[in-house]
C-alpha cells in the first residue's frame, strides 16, 4: 500500500482515483453476442457456452433431479451455516416493507402511493473460481418477499454442465426454481430478450466480470433495467488508536483478495496504528490463498495519516466507499454523519464479511464512488411504486382554476381543456 501523510485536499481527488473500470472499449464485441442472442435464442446460447465456458451440452436447464444432487453433496454444516444466512437476510428485507399513507393534500384531493412488485426479474450469479451463493441468498430472498411472479437465475456450469452444487442449495433456500446453465454475456442476453428456454425478465441484478458489466450497461440502453452500475470490490477503513491492528489489516485484506482491480483504503490518526497495520498486512498477505490477487490489489490501494477523525470522516465521504468500516472510539456517534457509502459496519467486532454473508443487510452494494447517488440492493429494488390520486368534483372545482392557469401558462390548451369541460359539466 502507498503511504501518504496529510495530503491538502486540493490533492484528495486524485489520490483517491480508482483503477479504472471502462468497459466501452468491450461494447462492440459484447452487443455482437447480445444481436446474436437475440436473433438465434438458444443456438447462439448454446454455441457461446462452448466458446467462452467450455460447455457443449444442449441442456440450459436445472432439473428438480440436479438440485436433489446438490442438496446431497452438501455439508450438513454448510447447510447449517446457508440456513441460518438466510434467515437473517429474510428478517431484514421483511422488515423494509412500507405501509401505504393516503393524504388529502387539500379538500377532495387524495393522493397516495402503492408499492407493486416487478414481474419478472433476472439474477446472474457467478460461477467461476469464487462461486458467490452468497449472492444467491442476496438476490432472491428480497425478490421472494417482494412477491416477484417470475424470478430467473441463471450461472455458469462446469464444462460436464454441473452447477456448483452450493449455488444451486442456496437457490432452493431462497425460493429459486427457474435455474439456468448459461453464464456471462450471454446469460445477460437471454435473460434480457428471452430465448426458447430463458424467459425474458424486466430488470436483471448481480456482479459479473468485465463483459458482464459491458452487456448490462448495454441492455439498459435497448430497455431492460439493471440493479445499479457495478465495478470491482472496495472497502475503506477508518481506525484509531483504539483499533487492533490485525483486525484492520484482515479487514483490509478481505477486499483485496477479490482480485487485482479491487481496492482498499485506510484512513488514520494514529502514526502507530499505521505502522502496525502495514506489518500485519504484509505478514497476513503470505497466508491468503489468493495471496497474488490480494498483492496485486495493494498495490493500486492507500494508506493515509490524516490529523483527526473529522478530516477522516471528510475524506471517506469525498471517496463514498461499497464498503466502510469504523473501527473507532464512539463509532456509533461518528455513523452519524456518514453521507456517502454502500453499508457501515460499526465498531471493532464488525468486520465486513458478516454483511458479506450472514448478518442480513445486502451486499450487492454502489462501487467507484456511485454510492454518492445510488443505494444497495433493497426490498425496494424489486418493487416499483406507482403513485394513485382520486379527485372529487368538489375538489376539482378548488383545484381546477389553478391546473387551467398553469396549463395555458405552458401553453398546453389541451391540458385546460381536460379541466374545463368538466368543470362546466359541474356547473349543469
Amino acid at each position: 500500500m502507498q503511504k501518504y501523510i496529510n495530503p491538502p485536499k486540493q490533492d484528495w481527488e486524485g489520490l483517491l482515483q480508482r483503477p479504472p473500470v471502462d468497459v466501452s472499449g468491450l461494447f462492440d464485441s459484447v452487443a455482437t453476442v447480445l444481436d446474436d442472442i437475440a436473433r438465434e435464442g438458444d443456438t447462439a446460447i448454446v454455441r457461446y457456452s462452448e466458446k467462452f465456458d467450455g460447455y457443449a451440452g444442449t441442456n440450459l436447464v436445472v432439473s428438480p433431479e440436479e438440485f436433489d444432487i446438490a442438496e446431497k453433496q452438501i455439508p450438513s454444516e454448510l447447510k447449517q451455516a446457508i440456513q441460518r444466512a438466510a434467515y437473517n437476510i429474510d428478517s431484514f428485507h421483511k422488515a423494509q416493507w412500507q405501509t401505504a399513507v393516503k393524504v388529502e393534500t387539500e379538500p377532495g384531493v387524495t393522493c397516495w402511493q402503492k408499492s407493486v412488485p416487478i414481474e419478472k426479474v433476472g439474477l446472474y450469479i457467478p460461477g467461476g473460481t469464487a462461486p458467490l451463493f452468497s449472492t444467491v441468498l442476496m438476490l432472491g430472498i428480497p425478490a421472494r418477499i417482494a412477491g416477484c411472479e417470475e424470478i430467473v437465475m441463471c450461472t455458469p456450469p462446469g464444462k460436464t454442465g454441473i452447477v456448483n452444487p452450493a449455488i444451486l442449495y442456496a437457490a432452493k433456500t431462497a425460493g429459486i426454481k427457474k435455474v439456468f446453465k448459461v453464464g456471462g454475456i450471454q446469460a445477460i442476453g437471454a435473460m434480457a430478450y428471452g430465448t426458447q428456454t430463458v424467459p425474458k425478465v424486466y430488470k436483471i441484478f448481480g456482479p459479473g466480470n468485465r463483459y458482464v458489466t459491458a452487456a448490462k450497461q448495454l441492455i439498459t440502453i435497448r430497455g431492460t433495467a439493471i440493479d445499479m452500475p457495478a465495478g470491482p470490490s472496495e472497502v475503506l477503513v477508518m481506525a484509531d488508536d483504539s483499533a487492533n491492528p490485525a483486525f484492520v489489516a484482515a479487514d483490509l485484506l478481505s477486499q483485496a483478495e477479490h482480485g487485482a482491480d479491487s481496492q482498499v483504503i485506510l484512513l488514520t490518526n494514529s502514526p502507530e496504528l499505521l505502522d502496525a497495520t502495514m506489518a500485519e498486512i504484509d505478514k497476513q498477505v503470505r497466508q491468503l490463498p489468493r495471496e497474488a490477487g490480494a498483492s496485486s490489489a495493494l498495490s493500486n490501494s492507500k494508506a493515509f495519516l490524516l490529523p483527526s477523525v473529522d478530516v477522516m470522516m471528510e475524506m471517506s465521504n469525498h471517496y463514498a466507499p461499497e464498503h466502510l468500516i469504523l473501527s473507532v472510539r464512539n463509532a456509533g456517534q461518528l455513523a452519524e454523519r456518514v453521507r456517502n457509502a454502500g453499508s457501515v459496519f460499526i465498531g471493532h467486532y464488525s468486520p465486513e464479511s458478516a454483511g458479506d454473508y450472514a448478518s442480513g443487510t445486502n451486499h450487492t452494494l454502489p462501487t467507484h464512488g456511485c454510492a454518492r447517488a445510488y443505494s444497495g440492493v433493497n426490498l425496494s429494488s424489486f418493487l416499483k411504486k406507482i403513485s394513485f390520486q382520486e379527485i372529487t368534483g368538489e375538489g376539482l372545482k378548488s383545484l381546477g382554476p389553478v391546473i387551467e392557469k398553469m396549463a395555458e401558462a405552458e401553453e398546453l390548451l389541451g391540458h385546460k381543456q381536460a379541466v374545463s369541460i368538466r368543470l362546466e359539466h359541474l356547473k349543469s
